[in-house]
């Protein structure tokens, strides 16, 4: 039985179609970024400056179900005042294209240094965390979320 697309048959369709498919499959992805990746990212900002664990407070889910709506909570100790507050809080994921995911700013002016987001996750890595204070000093908080496609491990 021929089909519409000439002396095709539907069968013939199928197999040009999944041949296609699978030869995608072999191609290599989107370059992923590497833990040395987010450490680099950290330098240009910081150079070699200390950071310490510690002031973040990272809520983000150990299991995401879905990489594609992960939610992302923090929040940094600090008075935020005057003389003592937090001015950004930089994220960055080794596992996404880009390590880069995320900025905030704040000033002695904010009620605290917090906020809740959605973030993207191409597969199981880790989130880091990079706090700078007012007076200079760095704070880093880090965890690993486990992407799974929809809920079966990964």
């Amino acid at each position: 039985m021929a089909s519409i697309l000439g002396s095709q048959t539907r069968r013939d369709f199928v197999a040009a179609a999944g041949t296609t498919i699978a030869t995608a499959a072999l191609l290599p992805s989107a370059a992923l970024a590497k833990p040395e990746d987010v450490v680099a990212e950290i330098k240009k900002l910081y150079g070699d400056k200390p950071i310490a664990a510690g002031k973040i407070k990272l809520d983000l889910p150990t299991i995401a179900e879905n990489g594609l709506v992960v939610p992302l909570n923090f929040e940094v100790e600090s008075p935020m005042s005057e003389k003592d507050y937090v001015k950004a809080v930089h994220f960055y994921a080794d596992g996404n294209p880009n390590p880069a995911i995320a900025n905030f700013y704040f000033t002695p002016m904010s009620p605290k240094a917090s906020a809740q987001i959605r973030i993207r996750l191409a597969q199981t890595q880790n989130i880091v965390a990079v706090a700078e204070m007012s007076d200079g000093r760095l704070y880093t908080a880090k965890k690993e979320v486990k992407v799974t496609i929809g809920g079966c491990g990964g």
